[in-house]
């Protein structure tokens, strides 16, 4: 790991922290990176709920702050995924075992299947499975109706 990717990871780690302060909680948060994004992991509190929010909302904005104090300070690296309570891992789990079926639908019937819209992270989930599955993935749509589709691969 470069010496960038460690500086930016250690202000990432320390301003989620003094963050995290704000509201009373003084925690060590867990940092690393992969592909160039910085992971951030806030362990288990009594502050869950209140961190991560309805349907994980207040968890993408303290990421999105994050992010952007690494912009406004300089930062090369400033992608930044921010995880409490392992809520995003749970989230992809669940959404692995749901989609299993459909992967299982479009192999079977050999028709394309068009799923609800998601958001872009389990967007992601759904195309990385697609893609170990040996079947096609693409999104269609735009801002909250974004969706992808599943499609079948002769190969």
């Amino acid at each position: 790991m470069n010496e960038q990717m460690e500086e930016a990871i250690r202000y990432a780690k320390k301003y989620l922290e003094d963050l995290l302060s704000f509201f009373g909680l003084n925690t060590d948060v867990y940092a690393t990176s992969d592909d160039e994004v910085i992971q951030l992991n806030v362990p288990s509190t009594h502050l869950n709920g209140f961190l991560i929010g309805q349907r994980g909302e207040n968890m993408r904005s303290l990421q999105y702050l994050t992010s952007t104090a690494l912009k406004n300070n300089g930062h090369d690296y400033n992608r930044v995924n921010v995880d409490i309570a392992e809520y995003k891992k749970q989230r992809a789990d669940r959404l692995r075992d749901k989609a299993e079926g459909w992967v299982k639908k479009v192999k079977d019937t050999k028709q394309p299947l068009e799923l609800e819209p998601m958001n872009a992270a389990d967007r992601r989930v759904i195309h990385q499975l697609a893609a170990e599955n040996g079947l096609t993935s693409e999104s269609a749509g735009f801002g909250r109706e974004r969706h992808i589709v599943l499609g079948y691969s002769e190969e």
